[in-house]
């Protein structure tokens, strides 16, 4: 709606100008808001300020001006008036309203989607777990935010490519390999210390049993060097295998997988510094190699290279996050457990440092998720084993309400996932409330089929039919998924979509449970056949969007 009103406004600019009632030829971004008071119209805009000081005029004077040519037209779509010092308030008539649900079937699936983002290429980094363990709930989440915030983007016009990071090289890559050696000389027969720093939970026994059974007792002709090493890569790749299945069967899919090890492998780190050491970004302290991150608003320098000349996480990070902006990326955004907090101004720094604008690298922080089971909080520690995964959460409550669940909230807001309410086939449960009313619109076509009652197609129907005031409410829901989207992309907030579905949901199910869709008068149902149908697509480009599925029958 409000794009075809801004059509509207623009043309008009475009007379006054062809016209000379106003000089200036300047087009400035229309803006359009709902005024606080419904007596004030569906729609107000500044526009006549923003003109005034190239206009020479005052703001009521160009209002004026633009108010006149509005009114030359305004029988195709209300009334026009000015307010105060010079905005101009937008009445609209019922007809042209409903000429929204026109739009929505000529765009079918296209419905919502823009060129706001103007192709500008973005990538996004997710999930990107270490492969030590299967994903827990908390990637999970990251996993849904990720995966929605690339998707919202992408509707929004942008260039996406979503891509996991796989930390397969440093310490924890050692710390695995160690683990399941220490495990299968466990299942061996040897007693065995097994310390606090190796990984505990019982997929680690598992993976040594599966290689034991595999490989025998070769690993005990190995030293303790290659035997870490050889069980740890197999170990990892079985974990992969897991991470990958996980996510497939979550629907997240990745354009790349980007491995840490292969920017030791094609020198990519030893760049990153010798850029930074080019810049004069760099000094050598106690036999280390620190970075100023201090000069762009760190509040401490960084080690890159460490006194026994070991490169740190946070070397590979810098290289990681140049090689990014290399392969042409605009905009790279970086999802990232809330723990991550503190390592945003260092990373600001590397884009400081590499001559980038801080603003290339958005940071967004996902917060725990409490899982509650019978009353209580599951804690979860990938060290002590004792967590919750994924698989185990989308095998009890399925993907679509694990999904659901975990974008109903801003990404960097605590989340309690209640197991027993996302299960439960009633209005209680948000994703079954949501996909119900996408549900209901496909059975009660299926009794207007029975009733030999036709989906009218774009311009055959009466609107003038449809005379209630919640058929003009979900009309005007319908007309604010666009700039729903726009707003999730430009926000990285994709929960604006769960709350647009919800409330549109309600919408239709008090429309719904107020009277019948199909009556005796055909034309009337045909309308409102139209009309919920219109609900329909939305409802499924939404949830689509999320990466929910829009069942037909429940």
């Amino acid at each position: 709606m409000n794009q075809r009103l801004k059509q509207h406004i623009c043309n008009a600019l475009q007379i006054c100008y062809e016209r000379g009632t106003l000089k200036s030829s300047h087009v400035p971004e229309i803006a359009l808001e709902v005024p606080a008071r419904a007596e004030h119209g569906d729609f107000s805009t500044n526009l006549a300020m923003v003109l005034a000081r190239a206009e020479k005029m005052a703001p009521r004077k160009v209002a004026e001006a633009l108010v006149a040519v509005l009114e030359e037209s305004a029988a195709e779509w209300g009334r026009v008036e000015i307010a105060g010092p010079g905005f101009i308030n937008f009445h609209l008539t019922p007809g042209y309203w409903f000429g929204i649900l026109d739009e929505v079937f000529r765009r079918g699936s296209e419905y919502g989607r823009s060129n706001f983002g103007k192709g500008k290429k973005v990538q996004v980094e997710f999930v990107s777990a270490n492969p030590t363990g299967p994903l827990h709930i908390g990637h999970g989440r990251g996993a849904a935010t990720g995966d929605a915030v690339a998707a919202v983007l992408s509707a929004a016009g942008y260039q996406v490519q979503r891509e996991y990071y796989l930390n397969d090289a440093g310490n924890q890559m050692q710390t695995l390999g160690r683990s399941l050696l220490l495990r299968y000389r466990e299942l061996l027969g040897e007693t065995v210390d097994f310390p606090d720093d190796c990984y505990q939970g019982d997929y680690i026994r598992d993976l040594a049993n599966e290689f034991l059974e595999s490989k025998g007792r070769a690993l005990l002709e190995l030293s303790d060097e290659e035997a870490v090493e050889q069980i740890g890569s197999y170990g990892g790749g079985r974990i992969r295998d897991g991470i990958d299945a996980d996510l497939e069967d979550f629907g997240v899919r990745f354009d790349n997988w980007y491995s840490e090890q292969s920017l030791y492998d094609r020198g990519e780190v030893e760049k990153g510094i010798a850029l930074l050491k080019e810049r004069g970004l760099t000094y050598e302290l106690d036999g280390a190699t620190w970075f100023k991150t201090t000069d762009f608003g760190d509040d401490k320098d960084r080690v890159l290279i460490r006194s026994n000349g070991v490169t740190t996480y946070f070397a590979s990070d810098v290289a990681y996050h140049k090689e990014k902006y290399e392969r042409g990326f605009d905009l790279v955004i970086d999802v990232w457990g809330a723990d991550h907090h503190g390592y945003i101004p260092r990373m600001k720094a590397v884009l400081a440092g590499l001559g980038r604008n801080t603003d290339d690298l958005q940071c967004i922080l996902v917060q725990l998720v409490n899982l509650l089971r019978d009353g209580e909080q599951v804690a979860m520690s990938t060290r002590a084993g004792k967590f919750v995964t994924l698989r185990e959460v989308i095998d009890e409550v399925g993907r679509d309400a694990c999904r659901f669940f975990f974008l109903s909230r801003r990404s960097d807001s605590k989340l309690d996932f209640d197991l027993e309410l996302a299960k439960k086939q009633s209005n209680e449960n948000p994703v079954y409330y949501v996909q119900y009313a996408h549900a209901r619109v496909c059975s009660i076509n299926r009794n207007a089929s029975d009733a030999g009652i036709a989906l009218p197609a774009v311009g055959e129907v009466d609107f003038s039919k449809l005379t209630l005031e919640d058929e003009l409410a979900l009309v005007k829901q319908l007309s604010r998924y666009g700039e729903v989207v726009e707003a999730a992309a430009q926000h990285f907030e994709p929960h604006r979509v769960v709350f647009y579905l919800q409330d549109l949901a309600a919408r239709f199910h008090s429309y719904y449970n107020k009277g019948r869709v199909l009556i005796d008068d055909i034309e009337t149902s045909r309308a409102r056949l139209y009309l919920i149908n219109g609900v329909r697509i939305v409802l499924e480009n939404a949830l689509l969007l999320l990466g929910v599925s829009a069942p037909e029958r429940m």
